[in-house]
């Protein structure tokens, strides 16, 4: 019986870095629709997002079916729980990515991107990439080095975003409103993206270490967002 509940329980991490593998394939092919305006890989990153929001389904079923029948305790219930929690972050990153995808669909056949923020964006997109990678080994590893130096690339992203403002405010920006209301969304799901695989690596090293981080004011607002 405990050599099935513990199947059952690598099952469940099988399923979590197969949910940050399709976050991170998203928001890739999110990007390169974006900056090329290619609306044919925007639609397939739309149509995707179901694959993913099924998966994030089947693994908290999975997980209250475990709750129920195997009632576990300490280290067992806590990656029961934890993971369903990372689950809705993951979904959540999905959901980012495909809302990059809109953009990139709504300002077809023109790209929504203009030319002096591309290099921005496609660097935000490649921040995206390797955070998402990051949870994925530090889920699949139970890597707490690994789940901490997310930190570090969440950064970078902050940084970015900056950057954003930054051209934005600039008294040189020539792209008008539409471009400015486009930028700053798109800013704004990278962003948030990252916060979400934050959120995913802190839950890591509860997972581990049993220790609660403090909560950051960005993970307070996370909460408020899936309430």
């Amino acid at each position: 019986m405990r050599d099935s509940f513990h199947e059952d329980l690598d099952k469940i991490s099988v399923q979590l870095v197969e949910l940050t593998r399709l976050a991170g394939s998203a928001m890739a092919r999110a990007t390169t629709a974006l900056l090329d305006a290619d609306l044919h890989l925007a639609e397939s990153v739309i149509a995707a997002d179901e694959q993913i929001d099924t998966l994030r389904r089947e693994l908290d079923e999975h997980s209250i079916g475990l709750l129920a029948r195997q009632q576990p305790v300490a280290t067992d219930l806590r990656m029961v729980v934890t993971a369903m929690r990372m689950s809705s972050d993951l979904e959540r990153m999905g959901d980012l990515a495909r809302h990059v995808a809109k953009v990139a669909r709504l300002r077809y056949p023109d790209s929504a991107i203009p030319p002096v923020m591309r290099s921005t964006v496609l660097e935000m997109g490649q921040v995206a990439e390797r955070i998402v990678a990051k949870a994925g080994s530090a889920i699949a590893g139970k890597d707490v080095e690994t789940a901490i130096a997310i930190e570090g690339d969440d950064d970078e992203m902050d940084r970015l975003h900056r950057d954003i403002f930054t051209m934005l405010m600039n008294d040189t920006w020539k792209y008008g409103t539409e471009a400015a209301v486009d930028a700053t969304l798109v800013g704004r799901y990278y962003e948030r993206y990252a916060d979400h695989a934050v959120s995913v690596a802190r839950r890591v090293v509860y997972l581990v270490t049993g220790e609660f981080q403090t909560q950051t004011h960005t993970e307070a607002h996370l909460d408020n967002e899936e309430a």
